[in-house]
């Protein structure tokens, strides 16, 4: 029982505490979310997002009393923003929404959840257009009084780093713009270079793009689209003559001057991708827009002005017909489309489109570089070079065919939407977790990426290794065996050998022992003549000797015998030899 009063006084003691707390905090609270949103209101005119330097001004419109904190409880917060955009259309809004969603998220130093309620907006001008990492603005030069347009590049502030331009690519840009002048490109007028970006100031092109202009026609006749692609040519022919290709000829890049005079004057803008193509030097990208790109960007071919004909071909294709050749439901298709040249000039666009215009276009759509038309073949083309002769004889002396521009109208909508119309807090709502989503699956990918990439390229390493040991060690052991066979070989050449020298020597044996049994046999022999001859020696040497003493009348006889016994005997000291065997008969 001490027990349990002992608690409940405890808790009675505790309870009573927090009820004074919570009366001697309830004044801080107000003035404690209000610090909270003035910490979210000060980070929030700090977010600027690189790629997208837009996005700073537009959220000048997010004031501070567009920002509200509410308590959720002791650790969390609830952060509500309320603002209305100043963009034409919701995917900029969408943009903007999403920054400070996404860089909120990482930089509050407490809990929250965040509410961004987005209003619909009016936009205020037509005179910004923007890239992924730059913008364009209309500027004026105080000293004369001169519009221009000023390309703010954003810099990359790092290699490692993928965000704006790295400094090389903005170089090779200003540097080939210095380069060019002629009436169908756009002209450099002054470079200028802050901290965080490189100002480009242009020539003002204000007629808006050709396929706009061209889609706001009810119709148009081939003669007139020869004589837009015409100064497209020309532009590109200036550009392929200093050695200068393009690499990003497409709708939007080919704009008007003034859009307000039967047919405007073309410029060829954003040299972004140019480059200047070195003879014997071999150039390699996988860039551009993939609708237009041609084969050999998409195989990682060697690149040169060619592929800016393989553009010109799909412009040509989309202003005569309004559809694309090549593009498909995905980007993946669409390449396979170009590798393939799947394209064919369907009846329902081209029935009205003349034979010359399809073999202009078919002469640049040629997947082998060395077969494409060239700049000049291009300019000499029939189609280009004739006006009203393009068509038959018999259609002279009528109107000319007028193409209808209202797939074009339709293809130009399409380019230019880049969302559906219903921009309800919901939709952006599903949209931002989507694109945050998204955003962390794509590093990811970028990470795994770069890790199969670098085990790729262990493992091809460790691959050309073993080759190169396999290879080796085949070539040793190839060696190896040629060597233990050789010396098999040798080996029993030399047992062969040893086994005939064995016999060699047990026949000289054998012979030797032959030769010594009849050299005893005959030893034998020679003794017993020997003695045989020494015996009659003696007997003879004892009649000699008897014969001389005897008498006269014994003279005749002992003579004779003397003289006949003398020629054999010298007769046999003339033999070799006899000198020792009369030695051994002591004569």
């Amino acid at each position: 029982m001490k027990r349990v009063s002992g608690l409940l006084s405890w808790t009675l003691s505790r309870a009573l505490w927090l009820s004074g707390l919570f009366e001697r905090g309830a004044d801080r609270q107000p003035r404690i979310m209000e610090e909270k949103a003035l910490e979210v209101y000060d980070l929030i005119r700090t977010i600027r997002d690189p790629e997208k330097p837009n996005t700073l001004e537009e959220l000048e419109v997010v004031t501070e009393s567009c920002v509200e904190v509410q308590e959720i409880n002791e650790e969390d917060y609830l952060v509500i923003i309320r603002f209305t955009p100043t963009v034409p259309h919701c995917s900029l809004a969408t943009l903007i929404g999403l920054c400070l969603r996404v860089k909120l998220q990482r930089c509050l130093p407490f809990k929250h959840k965040l509410e961004i309620y987005i209003s619909e907006g009016t936009h205020s001008t037509e005179e910004d257009s923007n890239g992924q990492f730059a913008i364009v603005k209309k500027c004026r030069e105080k000293s004369t009084g001169l519009e221009y347009a000023a390309k703010f590049i954003k810099k990359r502030q790092s290699r490692a780093s993928r965000r704006g331009v790295c400094r090389e690519d903005i170089e090779r840009e200003v540097s080939i713009l210095l380069q060019v002048l002629h009436p169908n490109i756009i002209t450099l007028h002054d470079v200028f270079e802050n901290r965080t970006d490189v100002v480009l100031i242009l020539e003002l092109v204000s007629g808006g793009e050709l396929f706009d202009f061209l889609a706001q026609k009810e119709s148009l006749s081939e003669e007139e689209a020869t004589s837009f692609i015409k100064q497209i040519l020309d532009g590109v022919n200036y550009l392929h003559a200093k050695k200068i290709a393009h690499f990003d000829l497409k709708p939007e890049n080919i704009m008007l001057l003034d859009k307000n005079i039967p047919i405007p004057h073309i410029k060829l803008i954003d040299f972004g991708l140019a480059h200047e193509i070195e003879d014997g030097v071999e150039f390699k990208n996988i860039f551009g827009t993939p609708e237009f790109v041609a084969p050999e960007i998409v195989n990682y071919e060697p690149l040169g002005l060619e592929a800016d004909m393989w553009s010109i071909g799909v412009i040509t294709y989309i202003l005569l017909s309004g559809a694309s050749p090549f593009l498909g439901d995905t980007k993946q298709e669409t390449l396979a489309n170009i590798t393939a040249v799947s394209y064919d000039f369907d009846e329902e666009f081209f029935s009205q489109t003349s034979e010359l215009a399809k073999d202009f276009i078919r002469k640049l759509l040629v997947k082998e570089t060395r077969k494409r038309l060239t700049i000049q073949e291009a300019l000499r083309h029939p189609w280009i070079m004739s006006k009203g002769e393009a068509r038959a004889p018999e259609q002279r002396k009528t109107e000319p065919t007028q193409l209808k521009t209202k797939r074009l109208r339709e293809y130009t909508l399409k380019c230019h939407s880049s969302m559906p119309p219903n921009n309800t807090y919901v939709n952006f709502e599903r949209f931002a977790h989507v694109m945050e989503d998204v955003a962390w699956v794509d590093q990811g990918c970028h990470a795994l990426a770069g890790a199969h990439d670098t085990i790729q390229d262990d493992v091809e390493a460790l691959v050309s290794i073993f080759n190169e040991k396999e290879a080796w060690y085949r070539e040793e052991s190839e060696s190896a065996r040629h060597d233990l066979s050789q010396l098999r070989y040798e080996f029993r050449k030399v047992e062969s050998l040893k086994r005939l020298l064995r016999r060699d020597i047990q026949a000289t044996g054998s012979s030797l022992g032959s030769m010594a049994r009849k050299l005893d046999h005959l030893q034998v022999q020679f003794e017993a003549l020997r003695q045989e001859l020494s015996a009659d020696l003696q007997w003879l040497q004892e009649l000699v000797g008897s014969c001389q003493l005897e008498s006269g009348s014994t003279d005749g006889l002992g003579s004779v015998f003397c003289r006949d016994a003398r020629e054999p005997l010298a007769e046999l000291r003339s033999r070799p030899g006899s000198d020792k065997v009369l030695a051994g008969l002591e004569l």
